[in-house]
Parts: C-alpha cells; structure tokens; sequence
C-alpha cells in the first residue's frame, strides 16, 4: 500500500499549468512529480530524469510490450508516457503530481481509481487565446490549433473531479492545495 496520494493535473495548452504547479510544488515540501518518458530529443536545460526520462522509440516501445506505463500517448512522431514503476516508488514517498493531458488522465483513472483529477481552466476561450498569442512562440496556426484542442479538452473537464479556474496564479494554486490537503492529509 503506498503512503501517498496521486493527483492528476490537465489544462489545455497556455492555461498556466506550469506556472500554478511550481507555485504549488513550492508550498508543499511533500510533493513528488512525475516524470515522463518520452522518444523526443531534449530541449537546452532539460536534464534526463528530472525534465523527462529521454529513451529511444525501440526503448519505449519496448516499455509498452512490457506493459511498463500507467498511461501513454504519441503527439507530433514522438511517444510520451508515465512509468508506473517510478510512479510507485515516488507514491512510496509521498503525495505525487503527474501532468498529463486528459485521455491519459482516463487511462490512469482506469488502472488507480483512488486518483484525484484537477482540471485547471482558462478564465475564457478569449483570455487563453490572449495567452498564447502573448508568449510569441506560437504561430497563427498553432494557435488555432491550441484553441480546437482546449475545446476538446474543456468538454472532458466534466468527467473530473475538480475544476479549478485559473484566473489569477496564487488563487488558483491555493484551491489546488485546499484540495491536496483535504486528500492527502
């Protein structure tokens, strides 16, 4: 039996999930995230097992026949995934984090029940459209696609536990928080 909890974190693309999970990372000293495997190449700054566990695609789908991962997925000619043994050993620990996008939440829910799945939401279609526009990384294309994507994904936000809007950063983190302290403690 472990001794942590696991939760779930979603949110389309520019919502803000990165920024509201380190602020909720920095508040709780017990935490643990996941990492995941994935076939990509690193981008500068990311670090083998602390950005992601980097493995070839023969290495990953390896993993898959050996049915080493709780949830995984291919986007964009690449495979990401959550392995479970690194799952279990963090859940040993503590309370874990695992940002994964919704089908992999419902994968995940399938094989750990006990899950919590927090879906973090933008304040409006219009202000996570200003998001991504703002961080001049993404095309007029990607955009459009970004937007599509996080339709889809607002649907499925019903068939979480939570949904948390993040309209302000601290705010956000804060109900996440209350909801890992009612869970976890």
């Amino acid at each position: 039996m472990s001794k942590g909890k696991l939760f779930i974190i979603s949110g389309a693309s520019g919502v803000g999930k990165s920024t509201v999970l380190s602020c909720v990372m920095a508040q709780r000293s017990d935490l643990r995230f996941s990492v995941s495997a994935t076939t990509r190449a690193p981008r500068p700054g990311e670090v083998d097992g602390q950005s992601y566990y980097f493995v070839t695609k023969e290495t990953f789908l390896d993993m898959i026949a050996r049915d080493e991962f709780v949830e995984y997925d291919a986007h964009m000619d690449n495979y990401y995934g959550t392995p479970e043994g690194q799952l279990n050993e963090k859940l040993e620990t503590g309370s874990v984090i695992l940002d994964i996008e919704p089908n992999g939440a419902f994968l995940v829910r399938q094989r750990r029940p006990d899950a919590t799945l927090i879906f973090i939401a933008p304040p409006s279609m219009e202000e996570l459209q200003r998001r991504l526009i703002g961080r001049g990384d993404t095309t007029p294309e990607q955009v459009k696609l970004r937007q599509e994507r996080a339709r889809w994904e607002m649907e499925q936000s019903a068939k979480y536990d939570y949904v948390v809007v993040n309209d302000q950063v601290e705010a956000c983190a804060d109900k996440i928080l209350k909801i890992i302290a009612e869970k976890a403690d």
